[in-house]
């Protein structure tokens, strides 16, 4: 598992996003399933494709046991995954792009995400092209829109 250092904090339009390493996170006044269904709409109204909605803390009580809210939304647009997978292949591992919230241990509510250039570092070509920014904007601009 990745240590995570906090390098930065960011205000985004009243959000505070925090990275830490390659995670970035968005922090909202909303419960988890309110954001949750917020980025969703956000994703849809930007012309991308929802995959699935994970619900951690649903599967947990499956097993008896218990977390606190936590959900992933699995989603994509072939706009910006396309192009990278022309570039390498093995790009398609890193895709559809992945955000999640979830709560922690003081009732906080995050979105939190992969920062694609990071995510896909190891792909030299992929890293530089310029689809990289679009999909880093396209991330900050959902999330800080949900967790408004």
């Amino acid at each position: 598992m990745r240590k995570l250092f906090l390098t930065a904090a960011f205000v985004f339009g009243g959000t505070v996003a925090a990275m830490a390493d390659d995670i970035i996170k968005v922090n909202t006044a909303k419960s988890v399933p309110e954001v949750m269904d917020a980025l969703e709409a956000a994703v849809g109204n930007a012309g991308a494709t929802v995959f699935a909605r994970v619900d951690h803390a649903a599967g947990a009580e499956k097993v008896g046991l218990s977390i606190p809210a936590n959900q992933v939304l699995i989603f994509g647009n072939p706009a910006l995954g396309t192009p990278a997978m022309q570039i390498d292949p093995t790009a398609g591992l890193f895709l559809p792009l992945k955000v999640q919230a979830y709560e922690d241990e003081n009732g906080q509510v995050w979105l939190a995400y992969e920062d694609p250039k990071e995510t896909m570092d190891e792909l030299d070509d992929v890293e530089k092209s310029p689809v990289i920014e679009k999909m880093r904007g396209a991330l900050a601009k959902l999330t800080s829109v949900a967790a408004q």
